[in-house]
C-alpha cells in the first residue's frame, strides 16, 4: 500500500453490533444468574428456611389461635428439608391466616423439649394439629409439594389426613409406659 495513502475505516457496523451482542449477553448471564440465586434460597442454601423460621409463631400460640397447625422439625444441613423448603414458602403464603406453619430447629437446644414430647428421631418430621391444637397427625421424611398440599387440605378440611406412605394419625399416650421409663428417644442429629 502507498505511503500517502490514509488507513481503511473500521467498519462501524461490525464492532457496534459485536459490542451489543456482548452486553446482551452479558444480560442474559446476569438475570440467569438472579434467577438461579433466588430458586436456591439466597446467598444462604438454606436462606427459605431461615425465612420460614423467622415468621414462625410461638408454638404455644399457634396451637391456641384456633387455626390448624403444621409443625416442621427441620435443620439446615438437612438436604430433604432444604428440598421441600420452597414447597414450605408457597403453603404458609398461601394459607396465611388460616393455617399455622411452625418451624422447629433440631439443632436449637431451645427445641429439646419439644423434640423429646413428640419424639422427634428423624427429619424432616411434621407435625400436624387441627384448630383446636389436637394433634392429629405426623409425617415423617421428605415430601412432594402435591403431598404438603394434600396434608394442608385435609387439616383445613378437617377431613381425615391422606394415605402416604410414612404419614399417620396419632393418639394420645400415657408419659410413661408400663415399666414406669419413659420411652427412649434417638437423637436426630445422628441422622445424616
Amino acid at each position: 500500500m502507498p505511503a500517502n495513502l490514509p488507513d481503511p475505516a473500521p467498519l462501524p457496523a461490525a464492532s457496534a453490533l459485536g459490542r451489543r451482542e456482548r452486553m446482551l449477553l452479558a444480560a442474559v448471564a446476569a438475570i440467569l444468574a438472579l434467577v438461579l440465586l433466588w430458586m436456591r434460597g439466597g446467598l444462604n442454601p438454606a436462606g427459605q428456611l431461615e425465612q420460614l423460621a423467622r415468621q414462625s409463631p410461638e408454638l404455644p400460640v399457634a396451637l391456641a389461635d384456633g387455626r390448624p397447625t403444621l409443625v416442621e422439625f427441620y435443620a439446615d444441613w438437612c438436604e430433604a428439608c432444604r428440598t421441600m423448603a420452597p414447597a414450605m414458602v408457597r403453603l404458609e403464603q398461601q394459607h396465611r391466616g388460616s393455617l399455622d406453619v411452625v418451624m422447629l430447629n433440631v439443632d436449637n437446644p431451645r427445641w429439646q423439649g419439644e423434640m423429646e414430647r413428640y419424639a422427634v428421631n428423624g427429619i424432616p418430621q411434621l407435625e400436624l394439629f387441627d384448630a383446636a391444637g389436637q394433634a392429629v397427625g405426623r409425617s415423617i421424611g421428605a415430601r412432594s409439594g402435591g403431598e404438603l398440599e394434600s396434608l394442608v387440605g385435609a387439616l383445613l378440611s378437617d377431613t381425615t389426613l391422606p394415605q402416604l406412605a410414612g404419614v399417620g394419625a396419632t393418639s394420645r399416650l400415657d408419659s410413661e409406659d408400663d415399666q414406669g421409663a419413659a420411652p427412649a428417644m434417638a437423637n436426630p442429629r445422628s441422622h445424616g
